[in-house]
């Protein structure tokens, strides 16, 4: 498989580095020779220094033999024209363009129209907004992902002290938790480590779970893991750019009693004009005495979504020691991100991790339709859908040859959310939820797409 991606920003730098680790072709287009000196060093591709919005630069890049062209600069009109060129040079690739601007992403239909033969729009904003909302459904959670058009969840929820499920070897699960609701555990997280579980392996205080569910049972296992669950109706949106107006739109009604806090005045007065229910504050969320006139002591929730890191960071401090219940924040950085918890923020959301998170199942070989990062990079869950000639149809769950960090979690059959046992039969068309290390991936890719032993 030959790639080429245009832009070696943090989006472009960390697609590279995964997919040369996979050993697939990739080839990196990128104005910067500096950016492009420090992906060289870090990983096996190759790089060019150019525009990719250049037809000359396309075609030595090898557009014409690519598979796919993923458009990943800061740029949307970069990103559209690279797109735009590489179709007229090969209509055949998949083209993957990262665009924001909803000037451009409310006419995504003419984008992927023939003519501009753009694959998918990827808007790595309304993917932090969902990323919120879905957080906002299960507050005990630290993160949640969605799959089978939402009937399946992936939940990661930081094990309560005193939770029933410590001391419990997986294999003895259904007995803790109850028969008359599925779940299966995909990963543990210990000492920040992340483990792919067999039934042997035990639950021990402290741990972050893992686990996959209907989405109808997600609030009664939840209850039986012992956590707290308190509904979030107080919610303060710290910024009112591009994220925090999508958001404020997708909390404007009765449930929620919103507030968004922005310092600019005439972004302040349109985003007055656009809202209905949410009210607009004006001032700085690092002062304290705007954030106690507001009783930042009584919010479930603050999500602070500027475009300056640092002060989505200090504003959360500042509202968590003032005592807000959970807080939020957005951050580009990948070097901030294992900094988050440890401070004391509860949740963090990444726009580049969120786009890479949308760039990953086009790339994947086999019928993958979806695939979602787990902490980080150190693990992947991947939507299949097993087709008739895979060497998975007809196996039972437990005669399948996994290698150790891959497991099949559940599955969708019809409309039926199927949580498997071990003599579980695989079926054609079953849409599989399979979580792997990173190192695995490819195995996983092998047996999707070739007719032979497994592994």
């Amino acid at each position: 498989m030959r790639i080429i991606i245009i832009g070696a920003g943090e989006v472009g730098y960390h697609i590279a580095r995964r997919l040369a680790v996979e050993n697939k072709e990739v080839v990196v287009i990128d104005k910067s020779a500096e950016a492009l000196r420090k992906l060289a060093e870090a990983s096996d591709v190759q790089t060019i220094t150019g525009s990719g919005s250049s037809p000359e630069i396309l075609e030595q890049a090898g557009v014409e033999e690519a598979d796919i062209l993923l458009a990943v600069t800061d740029s949307d009109e970069i990103n559209l024209i690279s797109c735009f060129f590489a179709n007229m040079l090969n209509r055949e690739m998949t083209k993957l363009a990262r665009v924001r601007s909803e000037m451009y992403t409310d006419y995504r239909h003419l984008l992927m129209d023939e003519g501009a033969g753009i694959t998918k729009v990827i808007n790595p904003d309304e993917e932090v907004v969902n990323s919120v909302l879905r957080l906002m459904s299960v507050p005990g959670a630290v993160e949640i992902n969605e799959f089978a058009g939402g009937k399946i969840r992936l939940i990661g929820i930081n094990l309560p002290d005193g939770s029933p499920l410590v001391g419990t070897r997986l294999i003895d699960l259904r007995g803790k938790i109850g028969d008359d609701v599925g779940i299966v555990i995909a990963a543990l997280v210990r000492n920040g480590e992340l483990i792919i579980p067999s039934g042997l392996d035990e639950i021990r205080q402290g741990d972050v779970i893992y686990f996959v569910c209907d989405i109808r049972d997600q609030e009664e296992i939840v209850s039986r893991l012992g956590v707290a669950t308190e509904p979030v109706r107080e919610v303060l949106i710290i910024g009112g750019g591009n994220i925090g107006f999508r958001l404020a739109k997708a909390l404007d009604n009765k449930f929620y009693h919103t507030r968004l806090l922005e310092n600019r005045q005439k972004r302040c007065e349109f985003l007055s004009e656009k809202l209905d229910r949410p009210i607009v504050l004006m001032g700085d969320s690092t002062d304290q005495e705007i954030l106690r006139e507001e009783n930042i002591q009584d919010m479930d929730m603050v999500i602070a979504v500027t475009g300056d890191e640092e002060t989505n960071i200090l504003s959360c401090l500042l509202a968590k020691s003032l005592g807000a219940k959970r807080t939020v924040t957005r951050v580009n950085n990948f070097g901030y991100m294992p900094l988050i918890e440890p401070i004391g923020i509860d949740y963090v959301v990444c726009p580049r991790q969120s786009a890479i998170n949308s760039l990953l199942h086009f790339i994947r070989r086999g019928r993958i339709i979806s695939s979602v990062n787990i902490r980080g990079e150190e693990a992947e869950a991947l939507e299949v859908i097993a087709h008739e000639d895979s060497p998975i149809v007809g196996k039972k769950v437990k005669d399948i040859d996994f290698p150790r960090g891959c497991l099949i979690l559940c599955f969708q059959r019809g409309d039926e959310v199927v949580i498997p046992r071990g003599d579980t039969l695989i079926e054609p068309k079953d849409q599989l939820i399979i979580i792997s290390t990173r190192q695995n991936i490819p195995k996983v890719e092998k047996v999707l797409t070739a007719k032979v032993e497994f592994f």
